[in-house]
């Protein structure tokens, strides 16, 4: 059986944000054959304008991204919540994965949504608006394989993810239910 292969898109640009140490967990958590890379740069990509998408000038950051999403078999999004809503970064990665319309990379891509917050609302408006977002960009939202985490500061202020057992089972399901996802996408 091939490499299958899934991008982490963290939407906290934050060094030690618990979005990433989540992501750094889910990829611990993968299974034989699976590789989960952690996408660095989103925080370089310009915001979205169909001026500077234009073939052959592209920004580099841009065209970067574009190639990582299409280069991986599924995706993992994770995203904290702020002001209620999905962080610029982690929608302009989408906008930018979108294009060309019809033809982005996302266009059928397998996509699970972990999100995580201080509240106890776990983020769920932002996974909401990441579910909507993915979807009308043309990617295939796995939305079994979601996780919600809330009380995120109180809950991993002194331990990583990778330390909490219940979190690493979570993460575990999640990212077995993308695989496959994505393994019966390609037995299609």
């Amino acid at each position: 059986m091939s490499q299958t292969r899934l991008l982490a898109l963290v939407g906290s640009l934050r060094a030690a944000s618990i979005n990433r140490r989540l992501a750094e967990a889910a990829a611990q958590t993968a299974p034989e054959g699976v590789e989960i890379t952690l996408y660095e740069g989103l925080g370089d990509i310009p915001f979205y304008n169909e001026d500077l998408d234009v073939e052959g000038r592209v920004p580099a950051a841009a065209a970067a991204l574009r190639a990582a999403v299409a280069a991986a078999d599924g995706l993992l999004l994770l995203t904290p919540e702020y002001n209620g809503t999905l962080p610029a970064v982690l929608k302009n990665a989408i906008d930018w994965a979108s294009r060309p319309y019809g033809a982005g990379a996302l266009k059928g891509k397998p996509t699970a949504v972990v999100s995580a917050s201080i509240s106890s609302n776990a983020a769920k408006w932002s996974h909401g608006d990441a579910v909507k977002a993915l979807g009308v960009a043309g990617a295939t939202v796995v939305e079994e394989a979601s996780l919600h985490f809330g009380t995120i500061g109180q809950r991993f202020v002194e331990t990583h993810p990778s330390d909490d057992a219940e979190a690493l089972t979570q993460l575990a399901a999640s990212v077995r239910l993308l695989v496959e996802s994505v393994r019966a996408k390609s037995n299609a």
